[in-house]
């Protein structure tokens, strides 16, 4: 789902990271056993917890010459508590996976691996709650409600 100009989120599950591992495969014609047992260890870390919701945020920049511009106003997106996840009232801080920055050296990727670990209270409200996706960084700000689509879908995840 989209957020904002630049913020593209794909929530994970076990079938999402399935494809991911065949395509990898696939694309690096990786066929020796131990080296796919490898890609499905690295892969297995991206799996969401039980409680919890993991999401793979890609910044989407189509125009060359903006690359470097955009990641750099972004620079500490992933560092602070600018990604949330609401339910209702409830607000749900991204935990993001470190290593994809370094704010010392002005340099961000452009993908970023985040978990949301929703209280009970939070999985509670997941079905009739609204449920948004929220980036406030100072220098993007944007909020997206998620359909009831795909909540049922992330709630089949929680689940």
């Amino acid at each position: 789902m989209s957020v904002g100009r630049y913020l593209t989120f794909v929530f994970e599950n076990r079938a999402t990271i399935w494809f991911q591992i065949q395509e990898m495969v696939r694309a690096e014609r990786i066929v020796d056993e131990s080296k796919i047992a490898e890609e499905v260890e690295v892969y297995n870390g991206l799996l969401p917890r039980p409680s919890e919701l993991a999401a793979t945020m890609m910044i989407e920049i189509a125009e060359a010459a903006e690359i470097k511009p955009v990641l750099d106003r972004l620079l500490g997106i992933d560092t602070r508590d600018y990604v949330k996840l609401t339910v209702g009232p409830l607000v749900i801080v991204g935990d993001f996976e470190s290593g994809h920055s370094d704010e010392g050296r002005g340099k961000l990727s452009a993908v970023h691996f985040v978990r949301f670990a929703l209280p009970p209270a939070a999985r509670a409200r997941f079905a009739t709650a609204e449920v948004a996706l929220v980036v406030e960084h100072p220098n993007e700000r944007a909020r997206t409600v998620l359909s009831e689509r795909t909540k049922r879908s992330l709630l089949d995840d929680l689940a």
